[in-house]
């Protein structure tokens, strides 16, 4: 008798619920509904298109091989959005924060309890975006207003502007503070416009003591919202209200923005989130481990901290795929089991890696000296100082060891750490160079 497709997926889920760590299982397995089995083909229904992207990304494997325990035969899945199955906590992670009239106590924020400053690693890529963000947070209205940070996806942002948030709730229940996106601000607008209410939708916006909006890259092209936030801007910052804003790019580089608000935008403090280093990344890591309240053998931390360099997002992700698979399998984690694990992320990252000849070349560009000169015997002052910043970048951007670099640049392996230690402690203490490092990163993607 063919097995029902409900009797299936339940089944297979409480094989995952029982090996697979608790907030794991309630936030990306609880939430999946099966609705049929066609052929060989278990489908699967999600709340929301980021769900499907997540799980495929993440628990396919695992998932599949716990259906095939409780069927006992392989399946295909194929994931379905259903979006009549969507819950309040499932619905859109825009998160809208405003206070009653009388004072809440600080649990009824909404904001992701796990973005906090506390949680926050900090390291030299983010250590001034941090250290912004929390002087805002203890000075809003009074220190960089606005606060615009910027950098790519998945590095901090938006756990930066919600510890933000969170922390002002928390110091005055009486704060106004909205978190929104731009993207759900347009929305709102939109409905506002059609429903004749934009007295009110002004009224809401211009009136908040604190206003955080991530993703301030939507407005780009969009006339009408720019106009409205212009205004929206304009009464804030005149009554000394906190802005915080978030981007995917340089305020420079929002082409299709209105001259008058990227002006607005640079009037406080501008600050930029880069990709971490290998040593935060590792530290991130262990801070995830510790809240997940898992334990994986530090060389296996650390081959996840060299090896994936795109974003923290992917990191994590990364540590989280590896301890689902240790918890579901009941076998200890190593380095072929995470190789096997994360096969498909660690080729993704393998292909986006950049090559010794590129840094070299870009550096060689920047500073205007020929590509040749990086391997020359000359030492002049205008050649030796290009070619230890491309050995510092080679050390930090990719995964070859002192002793290849070297032989990129026909030196030795000594020569290199002695150009990467050289340009770290300047780094420390000449703001231009960090500048020039920031830079040359974000000319070769990182």
């Amino acid at each position: 008798m063919e097995q029902q497709p409900a009797v299936i997926w339940a089944q297979a889920s409480r094989l995952l619920a029982e090996r697979m760590p608790k907030d794991v299982f309630d936030r990306w397995i609880a939430v999946i509904e099966a609705q049929a089995l066609e052929g060989q083909t278990l489908l699967l229904t999600v709340p929301l298109g980021y769900y499907q992207t997540w799980v495929e990304s993440n628990y396919l494997a695992l998932i599949r091989q716990a259906i095939a325990g409780a069927c006992g035969r392989e399946l295909s899945v194929a994931f379905r959005v259903d979006a009549s199955k969507r819950t309040k906590e499932s619905s859109a992670p825009v998160v809208t924060v405003e206070p009653a009239r009388t004072p809440r106590a600080a649990p009824e924020l909404s904001f992701d309890p796990k973005l906090t400053f506390e949680s926050f690693v900090v390291g030299p890529s983010n250590s001034f975006a941090h250290a912004a963000s929390l002087a805002v947070a203890q000075s809003p209205g009074v220190a960089y207003n606005p606060l615009f940070i910027y950098g790519g996806s998945g590095l901090g942002k938006t756990h930066l502007i919600q510890a933000i948030g969170r922390f002002i709730g928390q110091q005055n229940q009486k704060s106004r503070v909205i978190y929104i996106s731009s993207e759900s601000f347009l929305n709102e607008y939109l409905d506002a416009l059609s429903k004749k209410s934009t007295i009110n939708f002004r009224k809401k916006y211009r009136s908040v003591d604190v206003l955080l909006i991530d993703d301030v890259q939507f407005l780009i092209g969009k006339e009408a919202l720019q106009e409205e936030f212009f205004h929206t801007f304009n009464a804030l910052h005149g009554n000394r209200k906190q802005l915080v804003m978030t981007c995917d790019r340089p305020v420079s580089e929002m082409v299709g923005l209105e001259q008058r608000l990227v002006t607005r935008f640079q009037w406080g403090q501008v600050t930029q989130i880069e990709k971490p280093d290998v040593e935060t990344r590792l530290a991130i890591l262990r801070k995830k481990q510790e809240q997940m309240n898992v334990h994986i053998a530090d060389e296996v931390l650390l081959y996840l901290a060299e090896r994936i360099r795109s974003d923290v997002r992917h990191l994590e992700g990364a540590l989280t795929r590896v301890t689902a698979y240790a918890s579901l399998m009941g076998q200890p984690v190593t380095l072929a089991s995470v190789e096997q694990i994360l096969r498909d992320l660690l080729d993704q990252e393998r292909q986006n890696a950049l090559t010794i000849e590129a840094i070299q070349r870009t550096v060689a560009e920047f500073y205007d000296i020929r590509h040749s000169d990086m391997t020359s015997k000359q030492r002049p002052q205008s050649i030796a100082f290009p070619r230890q910043v491309a050995m510092y970048l080679c050390r930090d951007l990719t995964d070859h060891s002192l002793p290849a670099i070297g032989d990129a640049f026909s030196r030795n392996h000594a020569t290199v750490l002695h150009a990467c230690s050289l340009i770290n402690e300047r780094m420390k203490a000449d703001s231009d160079l960090r500048q020039t490092i920031s830079t040359l990163r974000h000319k070769l993607g990182r």
